[in-house]
C-alpha cells in the first residue's frame, strides 16, 4: 500500500487505523499519519482534512517538551516531499503489548468501570464520583492491545507484570505518570485539562538507544488524549472536548440512520462534521503550541 506517491524504494510493512508504516532504505522505519479517522473501532469512510499532518506536528512538539523524561523513537523529520509534514523517520522498535493509558479525570471507560466496582484497574477510587470528577491523584491504567475492530481491555499492574515482566512493568507506569504530570502541568498553562491519555511504548531493537525503553507512535494529541477546556469544566456530564467527539455525536444520531450495533459499517459523513471536526484539531494544536496551524 502506497499511496502517497513514495518513490518504490520505501516498503510498506503495516497499516493501523490511522497509520501507514514503511521500512526506508536505510533500515529506518517511516511512520505516516494518514488523514483517516476511526470511532467505535470502525475506520470511517470519510477523511479530515490535514489531521495527519496536525497529530504528527503536534507529537514532534510534545517529543520536544518531554526531553529528560523519556526517550522517543525519532530519529529525523527529513522525509520524502509527499509525506513532509506527516511523517516521522524513526528507530526499528519492538513494541510492548500494552497501552499505558493515565487518567487524571473520571470520563470513558474509566468510568463505567468505577460505577460497576468503585475502582479502576485494580486502582481503588473514593465514593461519590461522578462523570468528569477530578481522581484524587493521576492513576496507571494499562489496557490490552486489542486486534483492529476490538476493543482493548482494560488490566491491572499486576496483569501488566505478567505479559511484560515486573521491571518493564514499573518502567511503564513511571514512565507514564511522569509524562503525564508533565503534559497536565503545560496544558493547564494553556487553558486546557488533560483529563487522560494514552502511550505505546517499544524497546529499540537498533540505533543509539537500542535496548532502551522508548515512547513511540503518536504522544499527546487529540486522537489519543481528552482535552477540556478549563473554564467550562463542570464535572457530572460530559465534558466539551477537543476530538473527534463531533464525528460520534453524529454517528450516534437518528440523522446517520446507523445502528453502532448492527454490524455494518459507518456512513460517510457529511461535509459539516468533517468540517467541525478539523477544526477542533486545529484548535488543539494552536492553543497548546502557540502556533498558527498553516
Amino acid at each position: 500500500m502506497n499511496d502517497y506517491g513514495l518513490p518504490d524504494t520505501y516498503r510498506h510493512i503495516y497499516s493501523g487505523k490511522v497509520r501507514d508504516l514503511f521500512e526506508a532504505p536505510g533500515g529506518q522505519l517511516l511512520f505516516v499519519a494518514s488523514d483517516r479517522i476511526s470511532a467505535y473501532d470502525w475506520v470511517l469512510p470519510t477523511q479530515i482534512p490535514d489531521k495527519g499532518r496536525i497529530l504528527t506536528q503536534l507529537s514532534l512538539w510534545w517529543f520536544d517538551r518531554l526531553e529528560g523524561i523519556v526517550l522517543n523513537h525519532v530519529e529525523s523529520t527529513q522525509v520524502p516531499a509527499a509525506v513532509r509534514g506527516r511523517a516521522m523517520l524513526c528507530q526499528r522498535l519492538e513494541m510492548m503489548p500494552v497501552e499505558c493509558v493515565v487518567r487524571g479525570y473520571l470520563a470513558g471507560s474509566g468510568l463505567t468501570e468505577y460505577n460497576d466496582t468503585r475502582s479502576i484497574c485494580g486502582n481503588g477510587l473514593p465514593p461519590g464520583l461522578v462523570d468528569g470528577s477530578k481522581l484524587p491523584k493521576a492513576i496507571f491504567t494499562p489496557a490490552t492491545k486489542a486486534p483492529m475492530g476490538e476493543h482493548d481491555v482494560n488490566i491491572t499492574y499486576d496483569e501488566t507484570i505478567v505479559l511484560v515482566g515486573q521491571e518493564e512493568a514499573q518502567d511503564l507506569k513511571r514512565l507514564s505518570l511522569d509524562v503525564y504530570r508533565r503534559a497536565s502541568a503545560i496544558a493547564e498553562g494553556r487553558g486546557l485539562i488533560l483529563a487522560d491519555t494514552k502511550f505505546e511504548y517499544a524497546i529499540a531493537t537498533a540505533g543509539r538507544y537500542k535496548g532502551r525503553m522508548v515512547l513511540a507512535d503518536e504522544v499527546l494529541t487529540p486522537d489519543s488524549s481528552r482535552y477540556w477546556p478549563a473554564d467550562q469544566w463542570s464535572p457530572g456530564g460530559p465534558q466539551p472536548s477537543f476530538d473527534k467527539q463531533f464525528v460520534r455525536d453524529w454517528l450516534t444520531s437518528p440523522a446517520s440512520g446507523w445502528d453502532r450495533h448492527s454490524g455494518e459499517p459507518p456512513p460517510p459523513l457529511p461535509d459539516e462534521v468533517v468540517e467541525k471536526t478539523r477544526a477542533k484539531y486545529v484548535e488543539a494544536y494552536e492553543r497548546l503550541t502557540g502556533r498558527e496551524f498553516v
